[in-house]
């Protein structure tokens, strides 16, 4: 496209949309395993309090569910709309594996939802449990296939030409690209600690009103267990993506780290304003070597610096704070899980200070979501099949007049369905769980 500013409307339209839908994925994918618990402990225990449990959280969880599929409808219309280039190119694989994540996910989910939902009294408990299960597992295979595509796209591999498109040469090695694997694993932790702060936190809101509440009191714990077992499993998992990163996209490494030329004993920059008119970094705060030592395991390993890749590098700023803000929330909600952990241990009930914070928690896995999704995207511009297809090259012809007017009412429109879910979850998670 030769319009930049075209451009830019359609990537910014695009990713308000992927960007608002992925809020409810990264909710739903471990919610409906943490459900499947609740379920069985019901059918275990046959204490009502579980029951109540159960019935609570499933009503957040069909609330997510729908406002995902809302979403994720609307965006899928772009592809043809604002992209009718990246159809072109690479449409015979893109195409299909959204097929598989349709065919496989989408309509398991929904067929033993309806169980799930409204089946308590009217099925066998095991069918019931099953139901669960099934829901369950659907959310997770939605995602592979999903992220199957979006590791494709980062790491593209198993593909040939044919004519003037990409056709599958090996649909196994189009699926199990080489990062899928840790994005995808990356991407099952990230949701389990956002289902974990979502739990806990609205427990949190519901004893800062109802101090007393058992059922309350049992899921504030479950999603700080939660939390705490997974964040530092996620860390790790986070320095192995990073390593793969390095490997297939240094370039999204040398931005992440606001490396302007190639280093042997690279600082790691805390933070700094990166500059792209002089290639250099301001007011920057650096540790020595750390970034060698942390990306080549090296004191003195050498890493790549942007001007190795110019003129295919990415925006370096917005990469830069993004996993800056995904990395200090993850370290936040290390803390505070394990702080909670800790307080209320034997039962006890937190002190208000720490309720307090965990309900100002709640959407932390959001926001850490979201930066990492714009680390992930952003850091692979100008490119949107690496090293095959170009962003600029795969956008539709639409005007800027209409782009911005579609944009604008997108934001109106997710804003008020954003705010309303909000209100409704606080509002259900406030009058807590009624058996």
């Amino acid at each position: 496209m030769d319009n930049p500013d075209l451009l830019l409307l359609a990537r910014a339209q695009f990713g308000l949309n992927i960007g608002f839908h992925i809020l409810f994925p990264s909710l739903t994918i471990a919610l409906g395993w943490i459900l499947v618990f609740f379920r069985v402990q019901y059918a275990r225990t046959n204490d009502a309090a579980w029951l109540a449990t159960y019935n609570l959280w499933t009503k957040i969880f069909a609330l997510a569910f729908a406002m995902g599929v809302v979403t994720g409808l609307t965006m899928s219309f772009q592809f043809g709309t604002n992209w009718p280039g990246y159809m072109l190119k690479v449409g015979n694989i893109a195409g299909p594996l959204l097929a598989y994540e349709v065919l496989f996910a989408f309509f398991l989910e929904s067929t033993f939802l309806g169980v799930m939902l409204f089946g308590m009294r009217r099925v066998p408990s095991w069918v019931h449990i099953f139901s669960a299960v099934m829901v369950a597992l659907g959310t997770t295979l939605s995602a592979f296939w999903i992220i199957a595509l979006n590791a494709w796209m980062q790491t593209p591999s198993g593909h040939m030409m044919d004519g003037g498109a990409l056709i599958a040469g090996d649909w196994w090695q189009v699926i199990f690209n080489p990062s899928l694997p840790y994005r995808f694993t990356h991407m099952l932790l990230a949701s389990g600690l956002t289902s974990a702060f979502f739990i806990s936190g609205l427990s949190a809101w519901r004893l800062l009103r109802a101090p007393g509440d058992a059922s309350a009191r049992s899921t504030l714990r479950t999603g700080l267990v939660l939390a705490a077992i997974l964040a530092p499993v996620q860390i790790f998992v986070g320095d192995q993506h990073g390593l793969n990163t390095l490997e297939h996209q240094p370039a999204k490494i040398a931005a992440v780290e606001a490396l302007w030329k190639t280093e042997r004993g690279a600082p790691l920059v805390l933070f700094a304003v990166p500059n792209e008119d002089t290639h250099s970094n301001d007011y920057a705060i650096e540790i020595p070597k750390l970034a060698s030592v942390i990306l080549r395991h090296d004191a003195d390993g050498e890493v790549k610096g942007l001007a190795e890749f110019a003129p295919d590098t990415p925006p370096v700023a917005p990469v830069f704070f993004a996993f800056r803000v995904m990395v200090g929330v993850g370290v936040l909600m290390f803390i505070i899980a394990w702080t909670g952990v800790w307080r209320t241990r034997r039962g006890a009930l937190p002190p208000r200070w720490l309720l307090w914070t965990l309900a100002g928690s709640t959407f932390s896995g959001w926001v850490a979501t979201v930066a990492g999704w714009l680390v992930a995207e952003i850091g692979r511009q100008p490119w949107i099949v690496t090293g095959i297809l170009r962003t600029a090259d795969a956008v539709g012809r639409a005007s800027g007049p209409l782009l911005g007017s579609s944009l604008t009412a997108y934001v109106i429109t997710y804003s008020a369905m954003l705010l309303a879910f909000i209100v409704v979850l606080t509002h259900l998670a406030g009058k807590g769980a009624q058996a």
